[in-house]
């Protein structure tokens, strides 16, 4: 770090840490809390690892909020930035359009599940679902046999799917959402399928899918008026990391087909080889209305998202000027060139490298390590799905009791892992592991062994014990 003229290096770095505490206020984070710790001040990255102010290194655990995907600092993404930026840095979408933007889209078209013809950009994992439930909402309104009685939606308890209104109304975590309740608008809920806390088939030893058999309900009851299910494709993600049971997306995906409803899948935190596929709908053969992608899109380099389309949705939107079926929705940054040149630089990578098939010994060995890991006291439930990872810490493993609230064993936990050298957040006390695709096993072995520790640091368990 560069001292400003006049300015030590060891004032800059507590110059920037009063303001980071005065004038920053952060996301999902108690000010009062954060004002009382040491804040992590990231001032440079490479691979897997963030350097802070202060020459801490970290490996990055959750992959920067779940959207890194090749790394940091990556050549090839860094140079098509650069090589975008001599060009054009931006030029708005209304009306006009771009190289990269154009390009992406036919990349996304080629790779995404068939049917998906229409790309739609936004800045943000949530506002590319705010522009799914308004185009499934438009189209029912507008198409050649209008349907104007389908104006809910039905999602899953404990989902999440962004914190603009119209995505927390479809939304499930009350401990994010209650707050907005006279705000939104009303929406049908399934119950959510967790086979750790199963509300249906808790006294049975085999799944007796009474999570779908309540979806199919719901759906005959109600799907003259239901405009669309939404769904996060095989795991829940802020909802816990719940992993869906093998062929639960797939039911769902023929209850909506045979009542008529629109299919909108939430693959932002999914997408991208986080499942072990290019997208988590490809392990169902699951062809959605309409799918949402965010985070790793640009390999977490900059805020580009995207909505993806049939051609039979786009076509609702046709018409003359004066008959107004256009879809008024849209965004500054819209297709932003330099973007656009990050997805597609991205994409290029996961071609070049072969990184979905280098990924399975991966997923492989993550999944036996987390097998020691279960064995703690304290661990009540560890859920994978690809390279997604989650570790439930409970208070009593028998009946799987939790921790009181107040205790913060999740946050603890992390706490402890930071001085560790390892970076991961939690879900409430669930410990979330979802590292770059890049990392290799060294890495990915110490990542796991400073979970280890930290659980039995602020636990107390033992293994086996």
């Amino acid at each position: 770090m560069t001292a400003e003229k006049g300015t030590s290096s060891k004032e800059k770095v507590a110059h920037l840490k009063a303001m980071d505490v005065s004038a920053v206020w952060h996301p999902f984070t108690q000010m009062q809390e954060y004002a009382l710790e040491e804040p992590v001040i990231i001032s440079s990255a490479t691979g897997v690892r963030l350097t802070d102010i202060d020459g801490n290194t970290y490996l990055d655990g959750y992959s920067s909020m779940w959207c890194n995907v090749h790394g940091h600092h990556v050549p090839e993404i860094d140079e098509a930035i650069r090589s975008q930026l001599g060009k054009v840095a931006h030029s708005t979408l209304l009306g006009l359009s771009n190289i990269p933007a154009i390009e992406l889209a036919e990349k996304l078209v080629e790779i995404s599940p068939e049917g998906l013809n229409r790309v739609f950009y936004s800045d943000t994992g949530a506002c590319a679902v705010e522009i799914a439930l308004k185009m499934a909402f438009q189209y029912w309104q507008q198409r050649t046999d209008p349907r104007p009685e389908k104006t809910t939606f039905l999602h899953l308890n404990g989902s999440y799917h962004g914190d603009t209104l119209g995505a927390i109304s479809v939304g499930g975590i009350d401990l994010f959402h209650r707050s907005y309740h006279p705000l939104l608008f009303p929406t049908l809920s399934a119950p959510a399928p967790h086979p750790y806390r199963c509300s249906f088939c808790a006294e049975e030893a085999q799944c007796n899918q009474g999570c779908n058999i309540a979806v199919e309900e719901i759906l005959k009851r109600d799907g003259h008026r239901i405009t669309a299910c939404i769904v996060e494709p095989l795991v829940q993600g802020a909802g816990g990391m719940l992993v869906h049971p093998t062929g639960y997306l797939e039911r769902i995906s023929e209850l909506c087909r045979a009542h008529d409803v629109l299919l909108i899948v939430d693959e932002i935190a999914t997408g991208f080889g986080r499942t072990g596929t290019m997208f988590a709908c490809d392990q169902e053969d699951v062809r959605p209305d309409l799918m949402c992608l965010g985070k790793g899109l640009t390999g977490g380099y900059l805020p580009v998202a995207a909505t993806l389309a049939t051609d039979e949705i786009h076509e609702a939107f046709l018409g003359e000027h004066s008959e107004t079926k256009m879809f008024f929705h849209g965004h500054t940054f819209t297709g932003n060139p330099l973007g656009c040149a990050a997805a597609l630089a991205t994409i290029s990578k996961f071609e070049k490298d072969a990184t979905l098939e280098a990924l399975q010994s991966k997923i492989a060995h993550l999944s036996r390590a987390l097998g020691k890991i279960s064995e703690l006291d304290h661990v009540g439930d560890v859920r994978q799905c690809g390279f997604i990872a989650a570790i439930e810490l409970v208070a009593n493993k028998k009946s799987k009791r939790p921790f009181p609230v107040e205790d913060r064993i999740g946050a603890r936990v992390c706490s402890q892992a930071r001085q560790r050298g390892l970076l991961v957040r939690p879900l409430g006390d669930t410990i979330v592991i979802m590292p770059p695709l890049v990392i290799d096993l060294p890495d990915l072995d110490m990542l796991l062994q400073i979970v280890q520790e930290a659980i039995q640091s602020v636990t107390g368990g033992s293994a086996g014990g």
